[in-house]
């Protein structure tokens, strides 16, 4: 419709057309050129037009769920290949050697090596947050573009068509005055029109360049934060072996008790009775269950002389071989295990009929997980549906459990610091609910605290901001 009224009011042969012309006609009549402005606006936004252009329409700003899987690709793509060279593994065992290959040590160096890494697991959380939103701000420029070729195609058509028919000049024959006002009715709406058009689109291009620009830079710091993530995580595996080799039960006795307890998993029907038959019939988790009970008293000793307060201020000192606080008084202390977002809570429905009964946190494969308190291990192997599982005995008849790693660090009767790197999630990805924009599965830790065999709602314990207390 555009070119076909330009054809109208420019019906004649092709004749010269200088700037000279373009000045004159750009200053026509104002209520000439807002007939022409209106009529190419008609024109320009009528359903004809945009059909004629090859069926684009503007695109949905929402991204799909394809779009959701090429983006998480992309992204976990920027993190996965990320190796520590030969030459750091050495340095990193170098710098282990040097720290006394005391237990207390090790279980510090350790626990600030996991802080060290879940700072960065959280640094690359939020790059990625801000990676998916630059995705997503750059999806919509494109979407914006792509509605308006119907308008600059049309805009473009009319121009292409005066060049072929341009306006006549007025000096050159009188009876050339009504063809030129028509030229210069459409010419005095198409230039200001055209301009804008112009001015909008330079700015969408340049803001997606600046898009550009800042996807490359976050994923420059993603790659620089990973690096260091993957070292801080070959310094745990270290600092694991290391304490390993300085525990004093042997090999193979603590191989027998493993076994024991492997066995005695297989044949429990709850968890209640593994944890029963497992303090009364494996030597390490019955030691370890002796050696909560009496931390448990000395505590609740301290408590009753005034030598502790029920209100403590942090969780002990780093060189604590025994927990400095009862389990009962470190609510709204305790860390999270892992680095991630709660999907389900204690006491929602777990989609059979029933309820929950602990927390299950979305993280990223590979990430490291922390014991939530003090406390010794009771029981680490497979379990039932569960997966790999982890208990810990942190006294006062509390235990802690932890499901769905892919590997467990610590062994039977092993005291552990709230805080301490315990495990590591695997890379199998469970089904998910869209997180935080990320639109993506991923592995799930699943946590659940008892006190007397049954379970209780984790949600006091933990600590209120970020600068979690698990040390003097």
């Amino acid at each position: 419709m555009a070119v076909d009224l330009w054809g109208r009011a420019c019906d004649r042969p092709d004749t010269s057309f200088g700037p000279s012309n373009v000045h004159r006609l750009q200053h026509s009549a104002p209520s000439l050129r807002a007939a022409a402005f209106a009529a190419l606006l008609l024109a320009l936004l009528s359903p004809e037009a945009h059909a004629a252009d090859e069926g684009v329409t503007p695109a949905s700003t929402a991204p799909t769920a394809a779009e959701q899987s090429a983006r998480r690709a992309e992204l976990d793509a920027i993190t996965r290949d990320i190796d520590v060279t030969k030459e750091r593994q050495e340095a990193l065992r170098s710098e282990i050697a040097k720290l006394d290959n005391d237990s207390t040590s090790l279980t510090s160096a350790l626990v600030d090596t996991g802080e060290r890494a879940t700072e960065l697991e959280k640094k690359i959380d939020k790059a990625e947050q801000r990676m998916s939103s630059l995705l997503d701000e750059e999806k919509t420029v494109h979407d914006s573009l792509a509605a308006r070729r119907g308008t600059l195609a049309n805009v473009l058509a009319a121009l292409q068509r005066m060049g072929r028919k341009p306006p006549p000049a007025i000096v050159v024959r009188p009876q050339d005055a009504l063809s030129a006002v028509r030229s210069a009715m459409l010419l005095g709406a198409v230039v200001p029109e055209l301009r804008g058009e112009a001015i909008q689109l330079a700015g969408d291009l340049q803001h997606l360049l600046a898009l550009k620009g800042e996807q490359e830079r976050e994923r420059d710091r993603m790659r620089a934060d990973s690096t260091a993530l993957a070292e801080e995580r070959t310094r745990i595996q270290l600092l694991v072996e290391e304490k390993k080799k300085a525990r004093v039960a042997s090999e193979q006795q603590l191989a027998d008790e493993q076994s024991r307890s492997e066995q005695l998993a297989r044949k429990a029907t709850s968890l209640k009775d593994l944890i029963a038959s497992l303090e009364k019939q494996v030597a390490a988790s019955a030691d370890a269950a002796a050696a909560a009970s009496k931390a448990e008293a000395d505590n609740q000793a301290a408590l009753e002389s005034g030598k502790a307060s029920p209100n403590p201020d942090s969780l002990g000192a780093r060189n604590r071989i025994a927990p400095a606080v009862a389990f009962g008084n470190t609510k709204g202390m305790l860390p999270m295990p892992v680095n991630g977002v709660q999907m389900k809570g204690f006491g929602d429905a777990d989609g059979l009929g029933g309820t929950t009964q602990g927390i299950s946190i979305a993280t990223r494969a590979g990430n490291g997980v922390s014991s939530p308190a003090d406390g010794w291990v009771v029981y680490a192997g497979p379990f039932r549906s569960y997966g790999q599982l982890l208990i810990i005995n942190a006294g006062g008849g509390y235990h802690i459990l932890l499901a769905g790693m892919e590997r467990i660090d610590v062994e039977l009767g092993q005291f552990v610091l709230a805080g301490e790197p315990v495990a590591v999630m695997g890379s199998r990805l469970l089904a998910s609910n869209n997180v935080d924009g990320i639109g993506a599965t991923q592995p799930m830790l699943y946590v659940e605290f008892r006190k007397d065999g049954t379970s209780i709602d984790p949600a006091p314990w933990w600590a209120r901001s970020n600068d979690e207390k698990v040390g003097g």
